[in-house]
């Protein structure tokens, strides 16, 4: 895959902004989903995060998206929780990223979790895209919370998209700003391989499950694996993307997103 057409990027929010609503609206527009398969929270996949609206676990999906430019790219999104005490899945989630979308309820404005967010994405120098969200509610202030966010937290918000993930307003603007501003990954595939696991779980059928983003060199399938924090070696078995139903593939490079059982 060629690393210029590749977008990593994460939503990051304060809880009920409407993230988990922006991701399905993604999900939508890129065609990754039909109509019968669409259904509210798709990327919140634990019983326990559909049931309270909120989202627990990191995942990631890999969409296709055709620009106005005319070229096809792979956008990897890495959906966080907005949750205060979910903050550790949110700094790993934002290290294998470029860019970040921060989701504002345009009638609720910057609240608590929205800074501690947007400060981590800062602290990893992502491009973050301010996206004012649930503009079609009455109780919507966009002026007052545009000025906001540009005073609490100093973001320049010239040009802030002004979107609507229930309606699906604003949504293919927001595709078009990560195409443009969030900056391709570096990262040669002919290096030693290294990649960082932000992610993982155990699977009854499979055994353990990791989230992988690749930083350095190509990994595929049969290679063997050092994991660095427990000092020991693997066999990567399979090699997949979730888009966003798992996809195995052969090999990734630098800059993709997926996971790997080993």
């Amino acid at each position: 895959m060629d690393q210029r057409l590749i977008r990593n990027f994460s939503i990051i929010a304060h809880i009920d902004h409407g993230k988990s609503t922006l991701a399905d609206a993604l999900l939508a527009e890129t065609g990754a989903l039909t109509a019968r398969e669409e259904k509210a929270q798709f990327l919140d996949n634990m019983e326990l995060e559909r049931e309270r609206g909120i989202t627990i676990k990191a995942q990631t999906v890999c969409l296709k998206y055709k620009a106005d430019d005319g070229k096809t790219y792979q956008i990897n999104l890495i959906d966080t929780p907005g949750h205060v005490d979910f903050s550790y899945e949110v700094s790993r989630s934002l290290a294998a990223c470029e860019g970040a979308i921060l989701v504002v309820d345009a009638g609720q404005g910057v609240e608590a979790q929205t800074l501690a967010n947007v400060y981590l994405a800062i602290d990893n120098n992502l491009e973050v895209i301010p996206v004012l969200n649930k503009i079609d509610l009455p109780s919507a202030d966009p002026e007052g919370v545009t000025k906001q966010i540009e005073d609490t937290i100093g973001l320049d918000c010239t040009g802030i998209i002004k979107a609507s993930a229930k309606e699906r307003i604003g949504i293919r603007e927001i595709l078009e700003a990560i195409i443009r501003r969030v900056p391709p990954p570096r990262g040669s595939p002919a290096d030693p391989l290294r990649a960082l696991i932000f992610d993982s779980w155990f699977d009854s059928y499979q055994g353990v499950v990791v989230l992988v983003r690749l930083k350095e060199g190509t990994l595929r399938k049969g290679d063997r694996v050092k994991f660095m924090a427990t000092d020991r070696d693997y066999e990567v078995l399979r090699i997949g993307k979730y888009s966003p139903f798992p996809d195995w593939i052969e090999e990734m490079g630098p800059g993709e997103v997926g996971f790997i059982i080993c």
